[in-house]
Protein backbone atom coordinates (compact mmCIF):
# COMPACT_ATOMS: atom_id res chain seq x y z
CA UNK A 1 0.00 0.00 0.00
CA UNK A 2 1.44 3.19 -0.91
CA UNK A 3 1.82 5.64 1.98
CA UNK A 4 0.58 9.15 0.57
CA UNK A 5 1.03 12.60 2.47
CA UNK A 6 -0.84 13.90 5.30
CA UNK A 7 -1.14 17.15 3.14
CA UNK A 8 0.47 19.22 0.48
CA UNK A 9 2.67 21.50 0.53
CA UNK A 10 1.06 25.12 -0.19
CA UNK A 11 -2.61 23.79 1.03
CA UNK A 12 -3.87 25.36 4.25
CA UNK A 13 -4.99 22.97 7.00
CA UNK A 14 -8.10 24.70 9.27
CA UNK A 15 -7.62 24.04 12.92
CA UNK A 16 -10.69 24.20 15.44
CA UNK A 17 -9.81 23.72 18.54
CA UNK A 18 -13.20 24.28 21.25
CA UNK A 19 -14.92 22.49 23.90
CA UNK A 20 -18.13 21.80 23.94
CA UNK A 21 -20.98 22.01 26.87
CA UNK A 22 -20.61 19.29 29.80
CA UNK A 23 -22.43 15.66 29.24
CA UNK A 24 -23.03 17.20 25.27
CA UNK A 25 -20.10 15.11 23.50
CA UNK A 26 -21.79 12.58 22.23
CA UNK A 27 -24.81 14.80 20.85
CA UNK A 28 -22.36 17.12 19.72
CA UNK A 29 -21.13 14.54 17.61
CA UNK A 30 -24.33 13.26 16.47
CA UNK A 31 -25.39 16.37 15.33
CA UNK A 32 -22.48 17.84 14.00
CA UNK A 33 -21.92 14.39 11.19
CA UNK A 34 -25.89 14.89 10.71
CA UNK A 35 -25.04 18.58 9.07
CA UNK A 36 -21.30 17.59 7.82
CA UNK A 37 -23.21 14.57 5.67
CA UNK A 38 -26.02 16.71 4.41
CA UNK A 39 -26.75 18.30 1.30
CA UNK A 40 -26.67 21.38 3.43
CA UNK A 41 -23.07 21.89 4.26
CA UNK A 42 -22.00 24.21 1.63
CA UNK A 43 -18.34 23.43 2.58
CA UNK A 44 -18.06 20.11 0.91
CA UNK A 45 -19.46 21.90 -2.20
CA UNK A 46 -16.11 24.02 -2.69
CA UNK A 47 -13.48 23.04 -5.19
CA UNK A 48 -11.14 24.90 -2.59
CA UNK A 49 -11.85 22.19 0.00
CA UNK A 50 -8.46 19.98 -0.21
CA UNK A 51 -9.22 17.16 1.62
CA UNK A 52 -12.81 16.84 4.01
CA UNK A 53 -12.04 17.71 7.22
CA UNK A 54 -11.99 15.48 10.21
CA UNK A 55 -13.26 15.42 13.93
CA UNK A 56 -11.03 14.51 16.44
CA UNK A 57 -11.89 14.34 20.06
CA UNK A 58 -9.09 14.22 23.06
CA UNK A 59 -8.54 11.17 24.39
CA UNK A 60 -8.16 12.56 27.86
CA UNK A 61 -11.24 14.88 27.70
CA UNK A 62 -14.40 14.07 26.18
CA UNK A 63 -15.58 17.56 25.84
CA UNK A 64 -12.21 18.47 24.34
CA UNK A 65 -12.37 18.78 19.94
CA UNK A 66 -10.34 19.38 17.14
CA UNK A 67 -11.62 20.01 13.55
CA UNK A 68 -9.16 19.62 10.90
CA UNK A 69 -9.26 19.94 7.06
CA UNK A 70 -7.12 20.75 4.50
CA UNK A 71 -8.35 24.01 1.53
CA UNK A 72 -6.19 25.32 -1.68
CA UNK A 73 -7.88 28.55 -0.51
CA UNK A 74 -8.49 29.70 2.99
CA UNK A 75 -10.43 32.81 1.85
CA UNK A 76 -12.69 30.96 0.33
CA UNK A 77 -13.17 28.90 3.38
CA UNK A 78 -13.18 31.87 5.47
CA UNK A 79 -16.57 33.06 3.11
CA UNK A 80 -18.18 30.02 3.52
CA UNK A 81 -17.74 29.82 7.17
CA UNK A 82 -19.37 33.03 7.50
CA UNK A 83 -21.96 31.88 5.74
CA UNK A 84 -22.47 29.16 8.29
CA UNK A 85 -22.28 31.77 10.96
CA UNK A 86 -24.80 34.20 9.93
CA UNK A 87 -27.14 32.58 7.76
CA UNK A 88 -27.33 28.66 8.14
CA UNK A 89 -26.35 28.32 11.66
CA UNK A 90 -25.77 24.67 12.23
CA UNK A 91 -27.53 22.87 15.06
CA UNK A 92 -23.95 21.51 16.52
CA UNK A 93 -22.90 24.94 16.95
CA UNK A 94 -25.26 25.96 20.54
CA UNK A 95 -23.40 22.68 22.26
CA UNK A 96 -19.91 24.46 21.49
CA UNK A 97 -18.76 26.55 24.62
CA UNK A 98 -18.77 30.16 24.54
CA UNK A 99 -20.43 29.72 21.22
CA UNK A 100 -16.80 30.68 19.43
CA UNK A 101 -16.44 28.29 16.11
CA UNK A 102 -13.59 29.84 14.50
CA UNK A 103 -10.29 28.07 12.95
CA UNK A 104 -6.75 29.09 12.90
CA UNK A 105 -5.50 28.98 9.57
CA UNK A 106 -2.00 26.85 8.66
CA UNK A 107 0.12 26.89 6.11
CA UNK A 108 1.76 23.94 4.96
CA UNK A 109 5.08 24.85 4.28
CA UNK A 110 6.72 21.32 4.15
CA UNK A 111 5.35 17.93 3.28
CA UNK A 112 7.30 14.96 1.95
CA UNK A 113 7.64 14.18 -1.45
CA UNK A 114 5.90 11.44 -3.13
CA UNK A 115 9.30 9.70 -4.06
CA UNK A 116 10.32 9.21 -0.39
CA UNK A 117 6.90 8.49 0.54
CA UNK A 118 7.08 5.80 -2.36
CA UNK A 119 10.44 4.43 -0.89
CA UNK A 120 9.56 3.69 2.63
CA UNK A 121 6.39 1.91 1.43
CA UNK A 122 8.24 -0.40 -0.61
CA UNK A 123 7.16 1.11 -4.00
CA UNK A 124 9.46 2.42 -5.44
Amino acid sequence: MALVALAKKGNFFHVYDFRVKQGTADEFIRLFDEFDYSDDNPMHKSTAQAKDGVLCQDTEDPEHFYLIGEWRDIVEHAAIRKVLAEEIKPQFVSLIEGGKFVPTYAEIVSSTPQEFLDRASGDA
